[in-house]
């Protein structure tokens, strides 16, 4: 079964989608940032399945399905997150794939504007050899994470949303003997001074 990337993004419903940046941006301009961040991170996506065999799921939260089809295309599969913190959501996201027999699996989000295609590909690479790959990110958590065999542990005991994810995850991977490879360290656009970060990538493409 070929190799398996989740994206985790939500419906860009005006005062539900990057509420961070609502006290800056207002709650229309924050969902259509989220809107634009979304649909790059996808244009990366299609790009890697043009050279890398890969099957493609979108988990999302806010809206249906309907609306994500119409919005992001009918030819991806589309999955409510189920409940639960990130971690439970993204250890269900992982077991659905090994309990189906898929090698490896990558999540990622859709704030990392600076993720592209080279870095998504050299992910599933370091897969083949590496039991987990991680992608830094400059608040401290990270912007990606793949898995070639299922612990469960990754995602118990961790401060969600604060700038020891990256740490945490690390030191339950060494106690569990997972080999790790990282990618390079990038930015998630969370936070107003993020936004230049994004400015930039904007203007490149």
């Amino acid at each position: 079964m070929n190799d398996r990337l989740v994206i985790f993004t939500r419906y860009p419903e005006p005062g539900k989608a990057k509420t961070r940046l609502i006290p800056a941006l207002g709650d229309v301009a924050a969902a259509e940032l989220h809107r634009q961040m979304t649909e790059r991170t996808l244009t990366q996506v299609r790009l890697l399945q043009q050279s890398y065999p890969v099957s493609v799921e979108v988990w999302f939260a806010g809206g249906d399905r309907d609306q994500m089809q119409t919005w992001l295309g009918a030819d991806l599969y589309y999955q409510p997150q189920p409940e639960g913190d990130l971690g439970d959501r993204m250890s269900q996201a992982f077991q659905v794939g090994f309990d189906r027999g898929v090698k490896a699996t990558v999540i990622i989000g859709t704030d990392c504007p600076e993720l592209e295609t080279r870095l998504l590909t050299q992910a599933f690479e370091n897969l083949q050899q590496t039991d987990l790959v991680l992608g830094p990110a400059t608040d401290g958590g990270y912007y990606l994470i793949g898995l070639r065999r299922f612990e469960s542990g990754l995602f118990r005991s961790i401060a969600w949303s604060t700038d020891r994810v990256f740490e945490q995850t690390v030191e339950i991977a060494t106690q569990v003997n997972l080999s790790i490879a990282c990618l390079p360290m990038l930015t998630d656009i969370d936070r107003p001074e993020d936004l230049s970060v994004w400015h930039q990538v904007k203007t490149s493409y």
